[in-house]
């Protein structure tokens, strides 16, 4: 039959089939005792319909949205759409490239209240990453502030064009102002650049805040903001105003794949390179940017589709949704021996906690574990590595229930016991 779903969307569906888990050699649920007695946190409600606006498999519990999102099926038809408008007639289709991706950067616009003019898209933050540290223009003895908490490939986008200096931040920090306080102190007259995450993607914590970025402002310091995470997550992404900041639409602003963008500001925006020659580079900024002549064009295109979906959804009710579940997701694991909450955010729909010592400690430690709760216990999550024993992020979407992050807790502790 067709059932109307949330944001007036027309899916059709099996009578009456809700998203149920599939039983789990993980076991039925969490084991959690406190000085003898058995005590369960609130379990958030499930967001109605949410589930059946994606093609998730009911037998894997998807707690890593933040790693590669998951495409609404309404996206993916209005992309599809636009595919077989491309095969149906290439040459009107390409054609018009240039000013559909100016009204679709326009409508994105619009939705992360940034200047139209002054974003463009790009495949990824990482991609994004490079085109605005050549925007610097570097020479080999600037020095370029990074974090440890930054991403592997964004960082060695900076490592490739000047040197680093990395600064420390324990993931136990207390709060944002500790996380400041450690920045601003790693600031040396040789820093010419800060790039520093929006939110952290291995443990969710807030790093680039607005206050930080005064502050890097008055001793005037360029400042690239990797906002990964922001769009969908945050409701003003681009607090703070960088210098640079990007942002990936295809996570947390259900866009397709491969859609994210990069907002600069207007004293850097002519020196942003064209990443290939094209008939669009006389324009400047930001068509040259993102006109790669023949290419798949479809995933930006039909990304606005994403972010109107997100509105007609309520982002305040699904915002709290997500932040719900991932609070009660922490709030279970938190109780495995051996697991320890990091600080979080409350408005985040991300938690990390610390796995045991030893445990995660390199990259390849990370893999074989995350593969390993994959086979054994049907969730998916993010393992992050880091010196001395790494961690679990766990994220909470629309399409996520209680009973996904039970099924992990119930079976994480004996799988880690067992290590």
């Amino acid at each position: 039959m067709v059932r109307r779903l949330p944001g007036g969307i027309l899916h059709r569906a099996e009578p009456d089939r809700p998203r149920t888990l599939r039983p789990h050699p993980g076991g039925p649920g969490p084991d959690l005792h406190r000085g003898g007695a058995v005590t369960t946190p609130a379990a958030p409600t499930a967001f109605p319909g949410g589930p059946q606006l994606f093609r998730l498999s009911p037998q894997v519990a998807h707690l890593n949205h933040g790693s590669y999102g998951a495409v609404p099926l309404s996206v993916t038809q209005a992309r599809l759409r636009l595919l077989a408008e491309a095969d149906t007639d290439p040459d009107a289709f390409f054609v018009a490239v240039p000013d559909r991706l100016a009204e679709a950067r326009g409508r994105v616009a619009e939705h992360l209240g940034a200047d139209p003019e002054g974003i463009s898209f790009v495949t990824n933050a990482t991609e994004a990453a490079n085109l605005a540290l050549d925007a610097l223009r570097l020479g080999p003895d600037d020095e370029i502030l990074v974090s440890d908490h930054g991403y592997g490939t964004v960082v060695s986008a900076a490592a490739r064009r000047a040197r680093l200096t990395t600064v420390a931040l324990d993931p136990a920090l207390p709060d944002e102002d500790a996380v400041r306080r450690a920045v601003l102190a790693a600031v040396t007259p040789r820093t010419v650049a800060v790039l520093l995450d929006q939110i952290s993607s291995p443990t969710a914590r807030v790093i680039a805040t607005p206050r930080l970025l005064a502050d890097l402002a008055d001793r005037e310091v360029t400042t690239l903001v990797d906002g990964a995470h922001a769009p969908g997550m945050l409701a003003d992404p681009l607090a703070g105003r960088p210098d640079f900041w990007f942002g990936n639409l295809h996570k947390w602003g259900y866009a397709p794949p491969g859609s994210a963008v990069l907002a600069v500001s207007p004293r850097y925006r002519a020196q942003v390179p064209a990443p290939v020659p094209s008939w669009e580079d006389h324009r400047g900024f930001p068509r040259a940017a993102e006109y790669r002549a023949t290419a798949d064009y479809t995933g930006w295109l039909a990304a606005p589709e994403g972010l109107d979906l997100f509105v007609r959804l309520g982002p305040e009710r699904v915002r709290a949704h997500n932040s719900a579940l991932a609070g009660y997701g922490a709030e279970l694991l938190s109780r495995i021996p051996g697991l320890t909450s990091l600080p979080a955010d409350d408005a985040l729909a991300m938690r990390a906690l610390r796995l045991p010592p030893g445990m995660a400690r390199t990259q390849d430690e990370a893999a074989a574990l995350r593969e390993e709760i994959a086979a054994r216990l049907g969730c998916r999550v993010l393992i992050w590595p880091w010196p001395g024993g790494g961690g679990i992020r766990i994220c909470g979407q629309i399409y996520n229930v209680p009973q996904e992050y039970e099924r992990l807790a119930a079976g994480l502790g004996s799988l880690l016991a067992g290590r």
